[in-house]
């Protein structure tokens, strides 16, 4: 069989519902309905039929005896007892798993390694740009009718996060399946910080200004010198992948840098747009004026997180949920004040970006792929016992409620209760514990019904996810075409250099785009071409 779908795609025949080649429930059921029509038993017969097709609907969707799967580090390693998480997923369903899991940094390129061979998993984990490339090279097998009217769309919907999937959809079809939000970046402000000047947390454009300023120009970290300390700083004044603008959003507000589709439907590239035009200038202008760390040109995540821990700074915009709970930590840590304000947009910011989720893929050589999305896909969101493992890991290995003492005779010693819930040591990290074995329980899109660690989120943790998602956008899938293969790598750079080269003074804004049109414009006419044509 997978030698036949592999020559129907080579064939250049992606665009057919790989769904007849590999699932038969609509076509079982058909069949049965005609040969029912045209026998001469009447209504009887007529019930009958309708009978026979129910129970061929129910008899397609098999259990599977084995699911080859291909996984990344997101979830369990062997050093981690990854093997004991499998080992209980099968005591559940009465499933064999057969699990391949590439180191971390090397996954992808196993996975095309894999792809190559023609000697493909029935299941796989696949970040955004690989989905798109993937699902439009056939790769992946089309799901749109095993999720809609399923259980598991049930269970999205009426926990609201319908949109998380719908964000996944390629040209109005989903290949994966999204299983918690992407998550993103929220703005956190030192309360500290607006004691020392005298200010509320801002809700407008200007009045953030105006607190970057004082910020920038007072003593909030009470060492005497003046001057010493920036309003914001940043990992890069553009981020190097989907959301790009994360890091910085109130200053880019309604610009978007790279490609997007319109409410027409019509995709268009940001980046030439005056709304990308006015956000470098406001970035240029809070370069100019000091109040933007300088060093976010080319800093790393934990250059600015180090920096922010140690008062350099007191506006800092990054990852929503238990970040904040790490950051406050790290601050109390180091001696200082770790109330932080999680701040909704100010006026002018439209929404937080919500990052495309990473989904779980079934390929199109899976001889049973509505039995795996059944069994595996829909299981992992069942709200109940597959889900818990999948959030925390195996009881008594890698969580427990008894009463017991960690890293005792440590500074880190800590001592629960019984009942009470807590990660176990990491063994692969002594001194730590686990943190969630592959689902975090804030961004899951089915929350778990009797969720055993739902005591364990601390407060700000909470608020701020409760913040950002209530005001956030999933970005949207931009699809894979040739020339986007072609080209954008080449345009993405020429975006870039000419945005530090305009934030940091040696370019105007007409400069830049001067030079964008004459150097670049070209590629993005093409990949935009491409898109509209698809």
């Amino acid at each position: 069989m997978k030698r036949r779908l592999l020559a129907v795609m080579l064939a250049g025949m992606m665009g057919l519902s790989l769904l007849s080649a590999c699932g038969s429930s609509s076509s079982s059921g058909s069949s049965s309905s005609e040969t029912s029509s045209s026998s001469e038993s009447g209504s009887a017969s007529e019930s009958s039929a309708e009978e026979d097709a129910e129970t061929v609907d129910e008899v397609v969707v098999e259990k599977p005896e084995t699911i080859t799967v291909m996984v990344d580090g997101t979830i369990y390693t062997e050093d981690h007892h990854g093997s004991e998480l499998w080992e209980k997923l099968e005591e559940i369903t009465g499933i064999h798993f057969e699990v391949t899991q590439p180191d971390h940094s090397a996954y992808y390129d196993v996975v095309g390694q894999t792809i190559a061979s023609g000697d493909w998993p029935d299941v796989m984990i696949l970040n955004s740009t690989y989905y798109a490339g993937y699902a439009q090279e056939g790769v992946l097998w089309d799901m749109t009718d095993a999720y809609e009217g399923s259980a598991l769309q049930e269970r999205v919907e009426a926990a609201g996060n319908s949109s998380v999937v719908e964000g996944m959809k390629i040209d109005g079809r989903l290949y994966g399946m999204p299983f918690e939000r992407g998550n993103g970046c929220i703005t956190y402000v030192k309360q500290s910080w607006l004691d020392y000047a005298g200010l509320e947390a801002p809700t407008t454009y200007d009045e953030y200004i105006e607190m970057l300023t004082a910020f920038s120009t007072g003593d909030p970290d009470g060492d005497g010198i003046d001057g010493n300390t920036y309003g914001v700083s940043a990992a890069g004044f553009i981020s190097s992948e989907s959301p790009y603008v994360n890091y910085l959003p109130e200053f880019y507000q309604d610009a978007w840098p790279s490609f997007y589709q319109t409410d027409d439907g019509t995709w268009v590239d940001g980046f030439t747009e005056d709304a990308m035009k006015e956000a470098l200038q406001r970035l240029s202008s809070a370069y100019d004026a000091g109040i933007l760390d300088p060093q976010s040109l080319d800093q790393k995540t934990s250059d600015a997180r180090n920096k922010f821990y140690s008062d350099q700074f007191g506006t800092f915009t990054y990852w929503a949920g238990t970040w904040c709970h790490e950051l406050s930590m790290m601050l109390s840590t180091n001696g200082l004040d770790d109330d932080l304000v999680a701040l909704a947009p100010i006026a002018e910011v439209p929404y937080y970006y919500d990052r495309t989720s990473i989904p779980w893929c079934i390929t199109s050589t899976c001889e049973n792929p509505e039995g795996v999305f059944e069994y595996f896909i829909s299981a992992i969101l069942d709200g109940g016992e597959v889900e818990i493992l999948f959030t925390y890991g195996v009881e008594g290995v890698h969580w427990s409620t008894e009463a017991e003492t960690l890293f005792a005779g440590t500074e880190n010693e800590v001592t629960y209760e019984e009942g009470e819930f807590h990660m176990l040591e990491n063994t692969a990290k002594p001194g730590t514990q686990y943190t969630s074995a592959h689902l975090d329980q804030m961004l899951a899109i089915v929350p778990i019904t009797d969720d055993p660690g739902a005591e364990s989120i601390s407060d700000e943790a909470r608020e701020a996810q409760e913040i950002f998602n209530e005001n956030s956008k999933t970005v949207t899938l931009v699809p894979s075409t040739d020339a986007m293969t072609q080209y954008n790598g080449d345009l993405t750079t020429k975006k870039n250099e000419l945005i530090a080269l305009v934030v940091t003074g040696q370019m105007t804004v007409d400069e830049a785009y001067d030079e964008y049109a004459q150097e670049a414009q070209a590629w993005s006419d093409l990949i935009v071409e491409s898109l509209n044509n698809q």
